[in-house]
Order: structure tokens, then C-alpha cells, then sequence
């Protein structure tokens, strides 16, 4: 898992490029929410992008549990097997990008 600000990202040249992921048969969909969702584990990749709001992504590695604090323009990636759930602070607009039919 990995968390993407894109203020940090620089390239050595004019449209330079981070590659997040590639994803086969993907969706692409705008969420609005005030609600947590649930704990969940996707079977392919994810690419969350925070529009609007404030969302704590939290995440479970190694048995341990982390917060990562989204503000509007990060990039929450997750790879297949990443268990994580978001919790919006405030009402938030995302953007994901996932395998069709993940939850």
C-alpha cells in the first residue's frame, strides 16, 4: 500500500509520468459519502483519489493498524490483498479506480 501526494511528485521532464497501476476490466467511479465504509481486502488493485473532504484511509499490516490522513488530491493506492477502510472526517467526493465488481 502506498500513499500518493501528488505535491510531491516532480518529473526530470514536462509530462513526466508516476505510474500508480494497471488495471484490466477496471471502473471508474465518483463516490459521495459521510459514512465510514467497511474493512475489506480487494481482489485486484485499487486507486483511490480524494476530491473533497477529509478521509482517514485505515489500514492493517503485519497485524498492526495505521491511519493515513487524505487530504483533497492524495492518492490512496492498494494492492490486491491490502486490508483497509475508509473513514471520512467530513463529507468527501472519491474517485476510485478498481476491479469491476470489487466492493
Amino acid at each position: 500500500m502506498r500513499l500518493i501526494k501528488p505535491t510531491d511528485f516532480e518529473g526530470e521532464n514536462p509530462w513526466d509520468a508516476l505510474d500508480i497501476e494497471k488495471i484490466a476490466n477496471a471502473t471508474v467511479r465518483l463516490h459521495w459519502t459521510d459514512q465510514p465504509y467497511i474493512w475489506h481486502v480487494n481482489d485486484g488493485a485499487e486507486v483511490f483519489v480524494l476530491l473533497d473532504g477529509r478521509v482517514d484511509m485505515h489500514v492493517r499490516e503485519d497485524g498492526q493498524e495505521k491511519i493515513l490522513s487524505l487530504s483533497p488530491g492524495d492518492i490512496f493506492h492498494a494492492e490486491a490483498g491490502d486490508e483497509h477502510k475508509a473513514v471520512p472526517l467530513t463529507l468527501a467526493r472519491i474517485l476510485v479506480i478498481e476491479t469491476e465488481g470489487s466492493i
